[in-house]
């Protein structure tokens, strides 16, 4: 029998129901194989995109659409989200996952290349959120380089920052799992930031840019 603890996240997991095309562009996300984001973190991505009315929000990884989904729909009706991934298959899932949830296109700014490259282009402080949720080796890379898109009080999110449950685990040591735990650390201790780690899906650290 299930503990209490483990009762209530799993409840938790599952308080929010997606809506059917939420459904659909999770289930195209596994088949193609990019691991999509949990109702329960996509519901947090909503609520954090909503509270600071995030108009401009960039996100890296664009996998089948679904973390997408869930922003576009916290976000204001005139927000932009700026989607970066280097798999063309991927981005193709996220734009019919935008067309099938009635996004206009206008919304969605959908860039092919390296992730860290096409980051460099984009504007000092002018993002509201910037949600990392891609290569697990390039994260560290990757949010320096959101730090530097954030505005003061915009939203950092790193997905899956519990490494599967071995991030928790002192005995694992292996490359990607030392490199999250160390990451979350830094995070943790850095001036700029207020942070916390959230226990939804594979965990979601966040952070408030100061």
């Amino acid at each position: 029998m299930a503990s209490p603890k483990l009762a209530s996240l799993v409840y938790a997991e599952d308080f929010i129901t997606p809506h059917p095309v939420l459904e659909s562009a999770q289930r195209r996300g596994e088949e193609l194989g990019t691991d999509p984001i949990s109702p329960a973190a996509g519901a947090t991505l909503r609520l954090l995109a909503s509270t600071v009315a995030a108009r401009h929000v960039v996100e890296i990884g664009t996998g089948s659409g679904t973390s997408g989904l869930w922003l576009l729909q916290g976000m204001p009706h005139d927000g932009i989200l700026t989607s970066i991934d280097n798999e063309p298959e991927h981005q193709q899932a996220a734009k019919e996952a935008y067309a099938e949830a009635g996004i206009p296109p206008q919304r969605t700014r959908v860039i092919s290349g390296d992730a860290g490259q096409v980051l460099r282009r984009l504007t000092d402080s002018a993002y509201d959120l910037v949600l990392v949720d891609a290569d697990r080796d390039s994260y560290p890379a990757y949010v320096e380089e959101a730090l530097r898109l954030l505005r003061q009080g915009g939203v950092l999110v790193v997905n899956n920052m519990l490494g599967g449950d071995l991030v928790a685990d002192p005995a694992a040591r292996d490359d990607v799992t030392t490199l999250l735990r160390d990451l979350g650390k830094k995070l943790r201790q850095d001036d700029r930031l207020l942070s916390a780690l959230l226990p939804v899906g594979d965990g979601l650290l966040v952070a408030v840019r100061r």
